[in-house]
């Protein structure tokens, strides 16, 4: 089977799923070239509320596969970079199901989710002081905002590989199912995101990302959606709010980077 990006799209959540096992779901040059255009497909699919990245068989992803890179370096890791950060700036909540190994750039695209769901036994890398290489300076970043300088430095300048003990403890990962309960606990997840207020989903993750020029914007939208009075009737009522604001498509500029 030639290496490509699958993907599925059931009861609001696509699942995308990196398919090279050959090669523990390693990217190669055109994987990291699709991963951009199915995004932004997805992104503009309204059946779409929650998307959820993850690898074939029993590995997340093992990096680049550095065979197919022929361009050269800065080329080569422009490819990966422009796949990060599309998929930094997915409109909607990301996840990544993490199983096995998770290194390099497969580190790199999971830093890139909202959020990250690791099965007991995953192990994580950041591997390029392995082959001289300089980290991009954004997913340097990324790194950084999420685990801390003091750990980024420990995975950037030793390359060691940590387990999801450490993950969890340093912010890497969010949750870690025991064994065989990955895809259960994904799925219930994606279940809850795909029922709550795309509206408050929508707004979050931009002031998250460090959007800060758009309260304006965010107040008009909730007051003309409809979703608080929604929420609100619903909770006094005692049921599941049907909440119905729904975004637009993502205007240029308007991601989380």
């Amino acid at each position: 089977m030639e290496p490509q990006l699958d993907h599925t799209v059931t009861d609001g959540v696509a699942t995308v799923v990196i398919n090279h096992p050959a090669k523990r779901n390693a990217m190669t040059a055109g994987m990291w070239q699709a991963l951009p255009v199915l995004l932004d497909r997805l992104a503009g699919d309204p059946a779409v509320r929650v998307l959820v990245l993850t690898g074939a068989g029993r590995t997340f992803c093992a990096g680049a596969d550095i065979s197919t890179l022929r361009e050269p370096g800065e080329q080569a890791q422009g490819l990966a970079v422009r796949a990060e950060e599309a998929l930094a700036a997915f409109a909607k909540p990301t996840l990544a199901a993490i199983r096995g190994y998770c290194v390099g750039g497969g580190c790199q695209l999971a830093a890139a989710c909202d959020l990250r769901f690791a099965e007991e036994g995953a192990s994580f890398g950041v591997t390029p002081a392995k082959l001289g290489i300089v980290y991009p300076a954004s997913a340097t970043r990324r790194l950084v905002d999420l685990v801390g300088p003091a750990t980024a430095k420990y995975l950037l300048f030793s390359a060691e590989l940590i387990g999801t003990e450490r993950a969890l403890r340093t912010g890497l990962v969010d949750e870690v199912p025991a064994a065989g309960e990955l895809d259960e606990r994904v799925a219930e997840f994606s279940r809850i995101l795909v029922s709550r207020s795309q509206l408050t989903q929508a707004a979050a993750k931009e002031f998250a990302g460090g959007r800060h020029d758009r309260d304006a914007y965010w107040r008009e939208q909730a007051q003309g959606a409809g979703d608080t009075a929604e929420g609100i009737t619903a909770f006094l009522e005692r049921r599941e709010p049907r909440f119905t604001w729904s975004p637009a498509r993502p205007a240029a500029g308007a991601g989380t980077g």
